[in-house]
């Protein structure tokens, strides 16, 4: 589609606060790839968004649906299957989200969270939402206060344990389907509304989670409802502390997210303490590995 070259540098800070991994093109503003999809802006004005649903990126971004039609919810029907749907905040609703998947150093992080719908009322019109609206700040304070006060359940990969099994199933999505699977079964009970923020093919996480006793629902942006924020809060929190202590045991300043200042902390890592202990504080498959070998880039 086209998208003028004047709204570039809007658009491209909206993708650097979503955690996107930016680079340069020939003949592009920037190049961009996170959830799920990859975007280039052209300097002619030109806009590509590839992926497996690109329609969610055009209505997050741009405010428009892939058929031009203005975005569900204003003053269109919700997607199929909502209105009928109990809410968070009427029924117990167990919610999941996950932290660090786009980011080259430190673990990955699910996190779920259970709402009653007394906790909902108490949280709402609160602090609590999608972690990516929040500084790291708010996401410590409000994160602790979560765990102190909410049932929860975490799974995490840490580094090592991450390498290992990304080498073994070659891909992400199962690898965040069994630790969102985990989560969910610690705190289900039978009949519970489920809901995640939808990261892969539906048939992939009910696969994880079958025989269990629940309602499951995935869905893209679930960080709306209240249950699935504070799961995000509580993944970012776990991911950031984890983060914080990888950096101080190794007495390099580890960066967020997969960019340039990622890759300048990598370069200091392998000179500290050599390219054989990489793997105990990154995500060795992404792209920040292979620049190792030719810093220039």
């Amino acid at each position: 589609m086209k998208v003028p070259a004047s709204r570039g540098a809007e658009l491209e800070r909206k993708l650097i606060a979503q955690r996107f991994e930016m680079r340069s093109a020939p003949y592009a503003l920037y190049w961009a790839r996170g959830d799920g999809v990859v975007v280039t802006h052209y300097e002619s004005g030109k806009f590509v968004v590839q992926g497996e649903h690109p329609e969610h990126f055009l209505e997050q971004f741009l405010g428009l649906r892939a058929d031009g039609d203005a975005p569900t919810g204003a003053g269109k029907s919700a997607p199929r299957g909502d209105a009928s749907a109990p809410q968070g905040a009427d029924v117990t609703t167990i919610g999941g989200d996950e932290s660090g998947k786009g980011d080259y150093f430190g673990p990955l992080v699910v996190a779920a969270v259970k709402l009653t719908p007394e906790l909902s009322r108490k949280l709402e019109n609160g602090e609590v939402r999608d972690c990516k609206l929040m500084n790291d700040e708010s996401v410590l304070r409000v994160g602790a206060a979560l765990r102190a006060n909410v049932p929860h359940a975490i799974a995490r990969l840490d580094p090592p344990a991450y390498n290992a099994e990304h080498a073994r199933v070659k891909n992400l999505n199962p690898m965040l389907a069994a630790l969102h699977a985990k989560a969910v079964r610690e705190l289900a009970e039978p009949g519970v509304r489920v809901v995640i923020d939808q990261f892969a093919n539906e048939s992939l996480l009910r696969k994880a989670l079958a025989g269990a006793d629940i309602q499951l629902e995935q869905r893209h942006r679930g960080e709306e409802e209240l249950a699935v924020a504070a799961a995000s809060v509580i993944a970012r929190e776990q991911f950031l502390l984890a983060l914080h202590e990888l950096s101080e045991e190794f007495a390099i300043d580890l960066a967020k997210g997969a960019g340039g200042p990622v890759d300048a902390a990598a370069r200091r890592f392998v000179a500290l303490h050599g390219a054989d202990k990489l793997g105990a504080v990154a995500k060795l498959h992404f792209k920040n590995t292979q620049k190792l070998g030719n810093p220039r880039r």
